[in-house]
């Protein structure tokens, strides 16, 4: 009780004389020699700078902090079988119904900074398709058998994380998880940058999608032409299939990324004439034996199994025209030693895959489209832009010769559509594909829906 009146007390004492000072604002200060007016005012510009110093230090680094991402959602109706059987049993299934699906196929997040003296770093984040964590698959070269599959991270992965340091536009040298751009789909893979609404289908049968991986990376620019040269770990040939070729090969269910062997990209761009782009790209790496844990004797050891692949692709952007178009070849030596790969017989291995690979695969295709909306005035001063397109591809995953039991590998497809694009960044697109597979099996056509959007925010 006597504890509480002295604090009162004291808080009173406190309060009475700072209110006494508040109001003989002339009094003079004893060290200083100044009034308390003028020490207030010379406290209030004190204050002042340091707000500016911190606001001025907030405002550099958000301008050095750039944020941004891009995604799609998409709504399909396949007008074709979905069984396991329709390419075994393609007469059985000719008059399946059809069956359709809603999808968040990409949505990534981008993070980057600039710390000075050329040092940056660069982040990207990608949720595909809506979810994380492990899912069941019905797997059609296992005989239609469902299997819980896992990926590194689940459905979420790490797409990009380098730190980068520029000495000049010629010099760049990056480290860190990289976008490998070989091809046209990998080096330019978001949604602005393709007129369907799916991701090429070619490209993104036969290779990595969007492919990724750890290594170092050398790239610049001189005059007109941009250059990109990288040193990788190896692919995994155990991650190879029938059907996709190498397109799992960058993948690990591991926690780390297997680099007991290595492999080199290049990818070199000219923009010699105006609105015209040609791309040059190329892989070659090992891939029979990078594999864990690493067998000292066998396959792994006689054995490389190089990979080598070689694309050429440009995209011309000029007079309310967009062009695209990409070719793409590859090899994989010693193919007719996967099937005796360890990981790949064993059935308890996460990497078991029973069927064979071919030797060579390929990709081609175009598209083309016409901004309508150039020729109406009103759309056209509103940057409004609606492309009609049409594309055609041809791909084949077993190409080789003595690949001709999975001839429904070998696809024509067609697609024509438009893309509306209302405001910059944001594009709705439809499409009406359609597969044309060999007589012996069923066309595939369907019928696409989307809206995407991509930029920087930051």
């Amino acid at each position: 009780m006597i504890k509480k009146v002295l604090f009162t007390a004291l808080l009173a004492s406190v309060f009475s004389i700072s209110g006494m000072s508040q109001d003989n604002s002339y009094a003079i200060d004893a060290e200083t020699g100044a009034t308390q007016q003028e020490v207030k005012k010379e406290k209030e510009v004190k204050d002042v700078k340091n707000l500016e110093k911190k606001t001025s230090k907030l405002i550099d680094a958000i301008s050095r902090l750039h944020i941004g991402g891009y995604g799609e959602i998409a709504l399909s109706r396949n007008f074709y079988s979905d069984h396991v059987s329709r390419y075994s049993a393609p007469e059985d299934h000719k008059d399946d119904p059809s069956h359709g699906r809603f999808d968040i196929p990409h949505a990534v997040i981008n993070i980057g900074y600039d710390f000075g003296k050329g040092w940056s770093f660069g982040t990207e984040i990608e949720y595909e398709h809506g979810g994380t964590g492990g899912a069941y698959e019905k797997e059609d070269e296992e005989g239609g058998e469902w299997e819980s599959e896992t990926e590194k991270g689940g459905e979420v992965e790490l797409e990009q994380f380098w730190i980068q340091k520029s000495f000049r536009p010629w010099a760049n040298i990056r480290a860190g998880h990289l976008v490998i751009p070989v091809g046209l789909n990998n080096s330019a893979h978001e949604p602005l940058n393709f007129f369907t609404v799916y991701r090429p289908e070619g490209e993104n049968t036969v290779l990595p999608s969007t492919w990724h991986q750890t290594g170092i990376d050398f790239w610049g620019r001189y005059k007109d032409f941009r250059y990109e040269l990288q040193f990788l770990a190896g692919l995994n040939a155990d991650n190879f299939t029938t059907t996709g070729w190498i397109h799992k090969g960058a993948k690990s269910p591991l926690e780390f990324e297997i680099a007991t062997k290595y492999g080199m990209s290049l990818r070199i761009d000219n923009y010699t004439i105006p609105g015209l782009r040609l791309g040059f790209s190329g892989y070659y790496g090992h891939s029979i034996g990078n594999s864990y844990p690493r067998n000292k004797n066998g396959v792994d050891a006689e054995y490389s199994g190089a990979v080598v692949i070689g694309s050429f692709d440009l995209t011309y952007n000029k007079h309310n025209w967009i062009v695209r178009g990409q070719v793409d070849y590859g090899y994989i030596g010693d193919v007719e030693q996967l099937n005796y790969i360890y990981n790949r017989i064993n059935k308890k291995s996460p990497y078991h895959h029973s069927t064979s690979v071919s030797q060579n695969a390929y990709a081609v295709g175009i598209e083309a489209g016409y901004d309508v909306f150039s020729q109406i005035h009103k759309l056209r001063k509103d940057n409004q832009k609606m492309y009609v397109f049409g594309r055609y591809e041809h791909y084949n995953a077993c190409a080789s010769s003595n690949m001709e039991k999975y001839g429904y590998t070998n696809v024509k497809r067609m697609a024509i559509g438009i893309n509306y694009m209302p405001v910059k960044g944001v594009v709705v697109k439809a499409d009406y594909s359609h597969r044309f597979l060999k007589s012996l099996y069923n066309n595939e056509p369907s019928l696409n829906v989307g809206i995407a959007y991509q930029g920087w925010f930051l």
